[in-house]
């Protein structure tokens, strides 16, 4: 099968394009480089060092004898969209080529703005260039359980089935996202069920959790083929950054009260997750969601889990909240499709931390413990440099 992935040179995306390419498929990756112009931005860097695309495309190659080829450009460039896909004629694209963090977009307007005109005119002009070059290609498209919020009902895998009036009828989920970055997931999830509904596109919205980990079988091989990272308040996901606090001495900064809970899944089940959706294609008009998630933990949980299993003394430290959020909620999560796809979950486990207790450890030089600090509030809608 010839797969593209789309922002294969991030902390998801390259790690899925080696699964991809050893499980024996013909795989291409797309990047601008925009997630490493964040760094940039914000003065930090992955916590774990890692090559340009080029040379890991390359020590992939030495490594394996498998090739990837190379795409560079913009999801927002109408053009780049259609030429590669001309260009290369995938089977199954898989789309991370998001602005993926909630906090990025609450920095300020430009930032909520660029995150949404990024995400979605870039989902945009790729099913236009589907719909146009090949309405076989089946799209899989990383979304986020952020989605839904946190709804005091169960929430089900995308669609819901309700009765009103005596009357029934399937809909999609009512979301009610918390950040301008989860309301541009949601404009994708709404903007690909109508091309699957009028085009006949076919497409697999995976709802993701909270990813943990930092190696899979492939990234391992050779550390020129290391994926990111992130342990900064922006990008940064919880239990990696508690992890990081526990090696430096610093203590866990759980927001609020910490009873907010998430579902979380383990960076190896996400590679084998994007293989069982490529592998077993929606049906043509077909729009179908997962929930990609192995488990529901609160953040204290997840906090007192660390604590418990770090080799010396570590603390939690509640914080007030930057964010807007229930602190207590109820959370109960259908994630039965993937399973019935054949995915065997790694749970959390104290050899799973373990092995990230040590990659920090190597590399705990080279934090920034400033960037730790949460900076950005949700309840603040403009920069503190006022625009005129």
């Amino acid at each position: 099968m010839r797969i593209l992935v789309l922002g294969g040179d991030g902390y998801l995306g390259w790690p899925t394009a080696l699964h991809l390419s050893r499980c024996g498929h013909d795989v291409a990756v797309a990047d601008n480089f925009a997630r490493r112009q964040y760094d940039y931005e914000l003065g930090v860097e992955s916590l774990v060092p890692i090559e340009t695309l080029q040379t890991r495309v390359a020590a992939w190659r030495e490594v394996t004898g498998a090739s990837i080829e190379v795409f560079i450009g913009d999801l927002t460039d109408a053009d780049f969209t259609y030429d590669m896909l001309r260009t290369f004629r995938p089977h199954a694209v898989v789309h991370f080529a998001e602005q993926r963090a909630a906090p990025y977009s609450m920095i300020d307007r430009k930032h909520a703005v660029y995150t949404q005109v990024n995400n979605v005119v870039g989902t945009l002009n790729l099913l236009y260039a589907i719909a146009e070059v090949d309405r076989d290609i089946h799209l899989v498209k990383l979304g986020t359980m952020g989605e839904y919020g946190t709804p005091n009902i169960d929430i089900e895998e995308g669609w819901l089935d309700l009765e009103y009036k005596g009357r029934k009828d399937r809909v999609l989920y009512p979301k009610r996202p918390g950040s301008f970055y989860h309301l541009s997931k949601v404009h994708d999830s709404h903007n690909i069920e109508f091309t699957c509904r009028i085009w006949g596109l076919r497409a697999t919205d995976l709802n993701q959790g909270v990813v943990y980990g930092q190696q899979t079988p492939e990234t391992v091989l050779d550390d020129r083929l290391a994926t990111r990272f992130d342990y900064d308040a922006v990008f940064g996901t919880v239990l990696n950054r508690f992890v990081i606090q526990a090696v430096l001495g610093h203590p866990l900064t759980v927001y609020g009260r910490g009873g907010q809970r998430r579902g979380i899944i383990d960076i190896r089940d996400t590679v084998r997750c994007i293989e069982l959706a490529c592998e077993n294609p929606a049906e043509r008009g077909e729009f179908r969601v997962f929930n990609q998630m192995t488990e529901a933990m609160s953040v204290q949980e997840i906090a007192e889990t660390v604590v418990r299993c770090f080799p010396g003394d570590a603390r939690i430290e509640h914080l007030d909240n930057p964010r807007v959020e229930h602190e207590d909620h109820y959370y109960n999560v259908t994630h039965t499709r993937l399973l019935e796809l054949g995915l065997t979950p790694h749970l959390l486990s104290d050899t799973l931390i373990t092995s990230l207790f040590d990659v920090t450890k190597r590399h705990a030089h080279r934090v920034r413990p400033e960037a730790l600090t949460p900076k950005v509030d949700w309840r603040r809608h403009a920069s503190p440099v006022q625009e005129t």
